[in-house]
């Protein structure tokens, strides 16, 4: 990398752990520091440096499978939530929860479960914008006994019977314009159909989508934008894409080494930014290394 020494290196004061992370790791940590040892079912954040961290402090991740094999002892839920099995398997195996389910993705689950139970005595059905298979949406799939149908893009709605009563949810961490976009088509859809009974809940976390219009401002502000996420995080690839077409000198990197392969030029400012679930030590980290390279 070529990096003259006056190039302009900031952190987004923005980017790093939404409250539902925070507060996770948070438990995580401090019954860490009581235990010594601590299962978590799934990664507790999807970013590896993060998660690796709290491996060396003592914090076991397992699979849904392992989990079913435990007893008589603690288990972590981190903040995406979980399905109303999992309670019953803890229950039944003697297992201590420690739940850290955000606030805001456990008054999701108990809307969903609310709009499940009156629209099945009119015969409809849930429908929740969403990744397949995310944390998120498993949680949610079972407020509805694993019966609401989940929509990733339009095309998923092209063998939906809209003449059915519908209710729309949306994973809290999708795009705010992607949920408008769907909700559009199938308020189309059911007119077409002559079904006026749809109903419809914007339940993006507010905090995923103002960091939207944050990072469009912060990304112009910079000659280069380094785009710090877990390759895991659907937050961060919705973020990154901003970025990206904010700055098309936008770079996604999940470690300091990854910042090797990037083609610096000289005498350009960096912007460091991240998604909802990046520490703010890796952007640290990230900064401090370029500046090694610096030699600030």
């Amino acid at each position: 990398m070529d990096i003259e020494q006056n190039t302009i290196i900031a952190i987004d004061s923005k980017s790093g752990f939404c409250f539902g992370v925070i507060n996770a790791i948070q438990q995580a940590e401090k019954a860490l520091e009581q235990q010594g040892k601590l299962y978590c079912l799934g990664d507790i954040v999807h970013n590896g440096a993060e998660v690796s961290r709290l491996n060396e402090k003592g914090l076991v991740t397992i699979s849904h499978e392992q989990f079913k094999e435990l007893h008589d002892c603690t288990v972590l839920l981190r903040a995406h939530g979980e399905p109303p099995e999992t309670y019953e398997i803890a229950k039944q195996n003697n297992i201590t929860i420690i739940d850290a389910t955000c606030p805001v993705v456990l008054n999701l689950q108990k809307n969903i479960r609310k709009a499940y139970l009156a629209i099945a005595q009119k015969k409809g059905q849930i429908l929740i914008f969403g990744k397949p298979g995310h944390a998120e949406v498993v949680g949610l799939l079972g407020q509805t006994d694993n019966t609401a149908i989940v929509v990733s893009n339009v095309t998923d709605l092209e063998n939906i019977d809209f003449s059915k009563p519908t209710v729309l949810f949306s994973q809290t961490t999708k795009n705010i314009h992607g949920l408008m976009e769907i909700k559009a088509l199938i308020e189309e859809k059911c007119a077409l159909q002559q079904n006026t009974d749809f109903e419809f809940h914007d339940t993006i976390c507010r905090r995923v989508a103002n960091r939207e219009a944050d990072l469009k401002k912060f990304s112009q502000q910079y000659d280069y934008i380094i785009f710090v996420s877990g390759k895991k995080s659907s937050n961060g690839k919705v973020l990154y894409d901003i970025c990206k077409q904010m700055n098309d000198n936008t770079f996604f990197v999940s470690s300091s080494e990854d910042i090797d392969d990037i083609p610096f030029y000289a005498n350009k400012s960096v912007g460091i930014c991240g998604a909802t679930s990046t520490p703010k030590w890796l952007m640290e980290e990230i900064a401090d290394k370029i500046k090694e390279i610096k030699k600030l």
